[in-house]
């Protein structure tokens, strides 16, 4: 069986955001199990120069975008085992960012269109094509549009993965023509809602849907969640299925994790609290060893839960906590954050921006890590945080839900609450900081998190398991 994973970024090419950790951990996952998979992806310009220089050219073609045809080049790289196209036209993808550009549309029309083109240059056909998010939405269209009659491509299935329904590529009705080459009697499959919505067409054309986990599945049927896509997921509810993510558990290990400031393991994690002190430290915190420290490595916005935080933050300072805070978002938040570290200087450590090398620290060295969020389809980082040891505390939502469950029964993993509500936050915080009080429960806690398997083994497995019920 041969996969081809068609993403617009992936670990350690390009990144924005958990998609590219997917896209780097899955692949491999799915080779392991001896199952064919290679990843196609564009060829930006912010990818690192030595990886670009280990890219062999293949061949370039051009490839249709509506009434014209652009240049598209071919090129192959190998990491860690695993095969990358990564399609290459300066024009679209000669640019500072992944993102946020005003032909974001025609730019993924044309990557979308791209994968499909390039198969009969490769030395490989897949049997399924699958696609993540809006930006390869249109695969399975043109797919079932313009490939169905031809030998090489009447066999190829697709796969769909939501990762987060909140980003749709939603368009105005002037992109069908001139930008997506949809013909006028075909396209109601990219309308939706008074405007092209390239999300839905791809839940209408592809075989199957997923996203990344189970209970996020569920919650995307309601129109809480669903961010207006209720509607066509409803009817299409019978290929729709939610697989939780998986962490690389080789990328993420405190025993070899050059970042930390002294590794450790499940079987001796002693040293973990090396890492809080040189944390508290490195951030001009009080080095305090009693004292939870609570940590955060987020985006800044107000669906991360931080309106709850916000409301509960200076009751929670009274206490005998410290906080280290890590990320950028909403000017909103940002600015909190700040006066708050301003304000309680002893209590509240804070770096805006993204440090990859800071956030493993935090990782290892806090002792609980917060995670309120108002909607999260899986999060990897109280993945990570189990990983490192590092408690979290979370809302149960979509695949925070999936992944932590409460110790109050003793078994449980982390600490969470229900209801959007920042009280029940607080409470829940207090809970976590009472467990904390008790060293050699917590160490007990500490172990059974760092014991968990959010390895890609298992979600692989749920993969395999339905690209061979597509393939039948």
């Amino acid at each position: 069986m041969k996969i081809l994973y068609a993403t617009s970024e992936a670990y350690p090419f390009a990144m924005s955001g958990g998609l590219a950790d997917v896209a780097g951990a899955l692949p491999k996952a799915l080779r392991r199990r001896l199952v064919g998979c290679r990843v196609i992806m564009p060829l930006y310009e912010e990818i690192p120069e030595e990886l670009k220089s280990n890219m062999n050219f293949i061949t370039s073609i051009t490839v249709p975008v509506s009434w014209r045809r652009q240049y598209c080049g071919i090129f192959e790289a190998r990491y860690n085992g695993i095969v990358y196209y990564l399609l290459d036209n300066q024009y679209y993808f000669k640019r500072q960012g992944l993102y946020g550009h005003y032909d974001d549309a025609e730019r993924f029309a044309f990557f979308s269109r791209a994968v499909l083109e390039v198969i009969p240059h490769l030395d490989y056909t897949p049997d399924i094509i699958h696609c993540n998010d809006w930006q390869t939405a249109m695969v399975p269209v043109y797919l079932n549009m313009f490939y169905g009659q031809d030998e090489r491509y009447s066999k190829i299935k697709t796969v769909f993965t939501i990762h987060n329904i909140q980003y749709q590529g939603r368009y105005g009705y002037e992109l069908i023509g001139d930008v997506l080459g949809i013909p006028d009697e075909k396209s109601g499959i990219v309308v939706y809602d008074n405007g092209v919505n390239l999300m839905k067409a791809g839940i209408q054309c592809s075989d199957k849907i997923t996203t990344v986990s189970p209970t996020y599945a569920k919650e995307i049927l309601d129109p809480y969640y669903a961010h207006g896509l209720d509607r066509i997921l409803k009817e299409y509810e019978y290929k729709l299925c939610g697989i939780v993510n998986g962490i690389d558990t080789v990328v993420y290990d405190p025993q070899t994790d050059k970042a930390l400031f002294e590794n450790y393991s499940s079987e001796d994690f002693s040293k973990k609290g090396v890492n809080k002190a040189e944390l508290q430290k490195l951030m001009g915190l009080q080095e305090k060893e009693n004292t939870p420290l609570i940590g955060m490595v987020s985006r800044l916005v107000k669906h991360k839960g931080l309106d709850l935080v916000k409301a509960s933050f200076e009751e929670l300072c009274k206490g005998d906590v410290q906080f280290v805070i890590l990320g950028s978002g909403e000017w909103e938040y940002e600015t909190f954050f700040y006066e708050m570290s301003q304000k309680y200087p002893d209590k509240v450590a804070l770096k805006l921006g993204f440090v990859p090398d800071l956030a493993r620290k935090i990782y290892a060295g806090a002792d609980i890590f917060l995670m309120p969020s108002q909607s999260e389809p899986c999060g990897l980082a109280q993945m990570i945080a189990l990983r490192y040891g590092t408690i979290p505390i979370v809302r149960e939502t979509g695949g925070l839900n999936d992944t932590i469950k409460d110790s109050g029964d003793g078994v449980g993993n982390g600490f969470t609450f229900a209801s959007y509500d920042a009280k029940d936050m607080e409470n829940t915080v207090w809970r976590a900081v009472e467990g904390f009080k008790c060293k050699d429960g917590w160490n007990i806690l500490i172990k059974r998190a760092m014991d968990c398997d959010n390895s890609w083994n298992s979600s692989a497995g749920a993969y395999i398991g339905l690209y061979k019920e597509i393939v039948r």
